[in-house]
């Protein structure tokens, strides 16, 4: 059922088009894998087998430094946490990710209307995701965070200063002068490795353009291809 579940997850086919005989010995329909994956979703599953993976395996992650990036994915059929972008030109949805120095995913959060911008509701989204690394025992005091100008918010800084973690981020000319801000470019150029993740997300067909209607089952496809980038690692 899993492999079956993978399956879909790397070609991008539609549920209806699996290949249930290369899977399954006994006759099996597509309802009944489709069933398993929204179980499996709405119990927490797959959330409950990230979190186990990284309180295992934290040893071979590289907090060093972490990374912080937005996506934004073009969908097709509408659904929960879906608007239209201009930049895109189309419905998109968005989603922040946290990646270790290596690119590793860390966590991510649930889906974001896309015609808001990453630093729609920042400080909130980004506690959410700090609370699930915490359930995986990765302490998130004294990190260096690297994050690009889009993210450049007071309240954001100020809240980095609060959990003790050194936030590197781009200043945001838009912003005009903010006063001086601790940034080492050094460290900033260590960012590039989130755009490697997003690299490797993308060779997941099915969440490269989204079309699952539902924000869990989107959140958890995405849980789903980090568990297989780390599995690459283990």
């Amino acid at each position: 059922m899993v492999e079956a579940i993978l399956y879909r997850l790397k070609t991008g086919c539609q549920w209806r088009q699996l290949p249930l005989k290369q899977f399954f010995r006994a006759k099996f329909r597509w309802q009944s894998v489709y069933y398993h994956f929204q179980k499996w979703c709405k119990d927490g599953s797959f959330e409950k087998v990230w979190q186990f993976l990284l309180n295992n395996y934290r040893h071979l992650l590289d907090l060093s430094s972490i990374q912080l990036d937005g996506t934004h994915t073009p969908t097709k059929r509408g659904g929960e946490a879906v608007a239209y972008q201009g930049r895109k030109k189309s419905k998109t949805s968005n989603m922040l990710i946290l990646t270790d120095n290596q690119g590793l995913p860390l966590t991510c959060s649930g889906p974001i209307a896309g015609n808001h911008n990453d630093a729609f509701e920042l400080v909130p989204v980004f506690s959410g995701m700090l609370d699930k690394l915490q359930l995986s025992s990765i302490p998130v005091d004294g990190l260096f965070l690297n994050a690009d100008a889009g993210f450049d918010t007071e309240d954001f800084r100020t809240y980095c200063f609060q959990k003790e973690i050194i936030g590197n981020i781009d200043q945001n000319k838009r912003n005009g002068s903010q006063g001086d801000h601790l940034f080492d470019n050094l460290l900033y150029k260590c960012r590039f490795v989130v755009e490697r993740a997003n690299a490797w997300l993308d060779a997941f067909k099915a969440i490269l353009i989204r079309f699952e209607t539902n924000s869990i089952h989107w959140k958890a496809l995405n849980l789903l291809a980090f568990t297989v980038i780390l599995l690459r690692k283990l």
